[in-house]
């Protein structure tokens, strides 16, 4: 059974908690930051969270999973990879099975949090690639290829063995937006034939599996067919969460919407998940935002996330049928 999670941080208020058990959802995606990647750490989080009936679903740490050191190749990555491993170690003794690697340096690249045509009037992130590639480079020079790629193999023939001893799988999250080059850096996963070299670099290892992010496969349709690959990374069990998020078109200029509103049918998609069998963590990714792009709206939160909810009901319903 498809489980939906809420994403939250390490520092969620007790007021929080008690809103998200409100919603009736158990599962939690936590990203803590620097200063509490620790065990004691994330044992005083699941602590307070069992008080509300809550579990830690999977969890990150965003300067460890997007980490420029580590994905440039810097000199000094050999000591963040050992903060990684550390994390990934602190996580395993708690119990939480899934740690997070996105393979952006300089994060997700958007145009602007703001008011769009597909919006409603609320905050959203928007991208336009053309002002975008205009950018100058985000680093201190250009980064091939065959440079990260190679950076990747390194980070995981480090990390994989500890996930291995740690019983923690990596839920690898796609570049954002999926295209060849970012910033001067190329990218890591921008199709799903990248997700393909990576599994088999990592020697098909179970313990490197995917962030499926639904909207970085509607934003770019040279992605692949998300229908088709639902189906062949569940069959793979490569698919460790879904991030469940439409669009309101196709590269080079898109705008997140609400569920109902982008381009894509949400709800064949998802009943494509139950239909395929995937039973692990949904989350809606991206809420709009506060007025003034300053924090996520729990409005628009709570809003997705009930529209989700209605959506999985009816279908896991209709499937019982048979």
């Amino acid at each position: 059974m498809i489980k939906v999670q809420v994403n939250c941080s390490g520092k969620m208020t007790d007021v929080e908690m008690q809103a998200v058990r409100g919603m009736g959802i158990q599962n939690l995606a936590v990203n803590f930051f620097a200063e509490d990647a620790n065990y004691d750490s994330i044992m005083k989080f699941l602590e307070r969270a069992h008080h509300y009936d809550l579990e830690i679903a999977d969890a990150g740490c965003p300067s460890l999973q997007k980490c420029p050191q580590i994905h440039l190749g810097k000199k000094d990555r050999d000591i963040w990879i050992d903060k990684y491993n550390d994390f990934t170690r602190a996580l395993g003794k708690a119990g939480v099975r899934v740690n997070y690697i996105a393979w952006q340096p300089n994060g997700i690249f958007r145009s602007r949090i703001g008011v769009g045509k597909h919006t409603r009037g609320e905050y959203s992130m928007i991208c336009d690639m053309d002002e975008i590639q205009a950018r100058p480079a985000a680093n201190d020079r250009e980064y091939s290829e065959k440079e990260i790629w190679y950076n990747f193999e390194y980070f995981i023939s480090k990390a994989l063995p500890v996930c291995e001893e740690a019983d923690v799988r990596l839920a690898l999250h796609p570049n954002d937006p999926p295209v060849s080059s970012l910033g001067g850096v190329h990218s890591l996963i921008w199709n799903a034939e990248c997700y393909d070299r990576a599994f088999k670099a990592a020697g098909n290892s179970e313990y490197l599996g995917m962030k499926m992010c639904v909207g970085c496969w509607l934003e770019n349709e040279a992605f692949g067919n998300v229908l088709e690959d639902i189906k062949k990374y569940t069959e793979q069990k490569k698919i460790l969460v879904v991030h469940f998020r439409n669009v309101s078109g196709t590269l080079p200029y898109f705008e997140e919407t609400l569920l109902e509103d982008g381009y894509a049918d949400m709800y064949e998609i998802l009943e494509q998940l139950v239909h395929c069998g995937y039973d692990g963590q949904i989350n809606i990714d991206h809420p709009f935002f506060l007025p003034g792009g300053k924090g996520i709206s729990p409005v628009s939160e709570a809003y997705l996330l009930g529209y989700m909810k209605g959506m999985l009901h009816s279908i896991e319903r209709k499937y019982k049928k048979f």
